[in-house]
């Protein structure tokens, strides 16, 4: 990857957003995902570790947990427990479950699956995991504390079956559409989410756009990490893309985002980033960063 940078982002317009490098952890910390709580903590995975931060809005971090193996996608419970998908120490797909006091408890396990990334609520116990080298989508239920493939389609799998890109990462339901992004493909898909929460057939809706996880905003803007580009970049519902945040601003290897929850960040979003682990600067890995960027718009 002499040029890493695909058309699409060398000639993506660039508006910078204001910014400010919230926490920062040490060089090779590969912070993943984020969720936001409803009283404004960020709730953050470090995959390689299995380690749970808790940040506040301004900045003081928190270790909360560790699970017993890797820590990638992250949601909430109808509590506030925190959910994170990811595998235990036998490397098996696992859910684990981390209540307020943080004590971990593995949910369930999912021997069938085999890279467990991005979660996203669906409706009651519901939620979805995209499984990136599966090429799937998983339904869990917390209650009954059992998951099957909710949803397998050649879209989202990888085009070149052993490339170590992850394929279906990121998804998030806005306006009962499922968005997806396929890393390795390139694409942002749209799935149909019907009145019975059954999924539709998934269609590609942009191409040549590099997402890991992403958010979106109460007018359909999507806010996405480009990983490996280094990047966060703005979605508009009419599939408009810019650039609104670089190396500059922090997000060197920035991997998720999240909205803030309370009056005074609403309309910001936090980036989480690993410093460019996966694909490093020329000056070398960076500390990993966790960054606040004000879009002006408040999310879901």
């Amino acid at each position: 990857m002499n040029n890493p940078l695909p058309p699409i982002f060398a000639l993506t317009p660039v508006a910078i957003a204001p910014a400010k490098i919230l926490a920062e952890f040490p060089v090779n910390s590969f912070l993943e995902n984020i969720v936001v709580t409803s009283d404004g903590h960020l709730i953050i995975t470090d995959y390689e570790s299995g380690k749970i931060y808790s940040i506040t809005n301004t900045g003081v971090v928190t270790e909360v947990a560790q699970v017993p193996g890797k820590a990638a996608g992250i949601a909430l419970d109808s509590q506030g427990h925190i959910l994170v998908d990811g595998a235990d120490n036998n490397r098996i797909p696992t859910v684990f479950h981390i209540d307020h006091q943080g004590n971990v408890e593995t949910l369930l396990t999912i021997p069938e699956g085999i890279f467990l990334n991005g979660m996203t609520h669906l409706t009651g116990d519901r939620y979805l995991i995209a499984d990136s080298y599966k090429g799937a989508i998983w339904e869990i239920n917390l209650r009954e504390k059992k998951a099957h493939v909710y949803l397998q389609d050649e879209k989202l799998a990888r085009s070149i079956p052993d490339d170590f890109l992850p394929a279906i990462n990121g998804l998030k339901i806005y306006n009962q559409i499922l968005y997806v992004s396929n890393t390795q493909r390139q694409q942002l898909l749209r799935i149909p989410v019907n009145q019975d929460y059954t999924l539709g057939t998934p269609e590609i809706w942009l191409t040549n756009i590099n997402l890991d996880d992403f958010a979106i905003d109460t007018q359909g803007n999507i806010y996405g990490a480009t990983h490996v580009y280094n990047s966060v970049v703005k979605i508009t519902p009419e599939g408009q893309v810019t650039t609104i945040a670089t190396a500059d601003q922090g997000v060197a290897g920035s991997t998720a985002v999240a909205f803030g929850r309370t009056a005074s960040d609403r309309t910001s979003i936090y980036v989480t980033t690993n410093g460019g682990m996966s694909f490093p600067l020329p000056e070398g890995v960076l500390p990993a960063k966790v960054v606040k960027i004000e879009v002006g718009i408040p999310g879901l």
